[in-house]
């Protein structure tokens, strides 16, 4: 009811009513639904003369469908792990093309920078990987998105004993060609460390622990204490320094994103997560 989203507000569970977590228009643009998607949420749900409840999840199908088709693709690490590619030429930089979405060439290519230090995901690197993990290992190799494939030759740490870099190799006829004689099953996203911009990303998730929460005496009770992580110190690829706010992305590997349109400026990139690529509730 209002007077409970009311009681979210002003008990300071939400920053208001447009909070991305709430159901509401306003929360759910700055999330960045679409009004496609809710129109088709609509249909979907069609109209009916008694009270009834329907799945999130429903809602969250029908943004990943509209964003899998129209949202750009781009690169971003959201929790950075330094990448030194040794046998790299210092100084030298290449502007590799992308596409804008793979489906769609109507969108168009981006040109992304790639040189001697990227950054990739901490957890697209295991020095003891879990089984089935396709990922990078020490002593093995995986291939960056779009550019050349790497071999991690070396872990640095920390006097704690925490990973701070890796140093790697890199294999330069495989750019665009897969390399003789060996398989690389593994493909993880990047950003050259050179020319990465800096940003902060809101990973908002379901309000609520409970498909109904108002039929809980205290509703405040099962609010979900995970709806909100804020990371500070996101790398995202050098295209987005000039994207509009409200625009909306697919950050490759990791979910759709739009930029937020309250807290985001020239100065300071602000993300938010509109719905991860899969349900994650299922």
């Amino acid at each position: 009811s209002k007077r409970k989203l009311n009681q979210l507000v002003v008990d300071k569970h939400v920053s208001g009513w447009d909070d991305p977590r709430m159901p509401t228009i306003a929360g759910l643009r700055r999330a960045g639904y679409t009004p496609a998607a809710i129109r088709e949420f609509c249909e979907r749900i069609g109209v009916t003369k008694k009270d009834s409840s329907i799945e999130m999840g429903v809602l969250e199908n029908c943004i990943r469908d509209d964003l899998n088709n129209t949202a750009a693709r781009a690169m971003a690490v959201l929790e950075p792990l330094k990448v030194v590619i040794e046998n790299y030429p210092d100084g030298q930089v290449e502007e590799l093309e992308a596409s804008n979405h793979p489906q769609n060439e109507g969108m168009g290519k981006r040109k992304v920078p790639f040189a001697k230090v990227v950054y990739i995901e901490q957890d697209d690197f295991a020095e003891v990987p879990p089984p089935k993990f396709k990922r990078l290992i020490s002593g093995g190799e995986v291939r960056l998105r779009g550019a050349y494939v790497i071999k991690c030759n070396e872990v640095i740490k920390d006097a704690e004993g925490k990973i701070t870099e890796l140093r790697c190799s890199y294999d330069v006829d495989t750019l665009g060609k897969k390399p003789e004689g060996r398989k690389v099953k593994g493909v993880i996203h990047w950003v050259s460390a050179e020319h990465a911009l800096d940003a902060e990303v809101r990973l908002y998730d379901r309000l609520f622990n409970v498909p109904n929460p108002a039929a809980e005496e205290d509703f405040c009770k099962v609010l979900n204490p995970n709806s909100l992580q804020v990371l500070t110190e996101v790398k995202v690829e050098a295209s987005l320094a000039n994207a509009e706010l409200g625009s909306r992305f697919q950050f490759e590997r990791v979910g759709y994103f739009c930029l937020d349109t309250e807290d985001s400026s020239t100065n300071k990139l602000v993300f938010n997560r509109t719905v991860t690529l899969r349900d994650t509730w299922a």
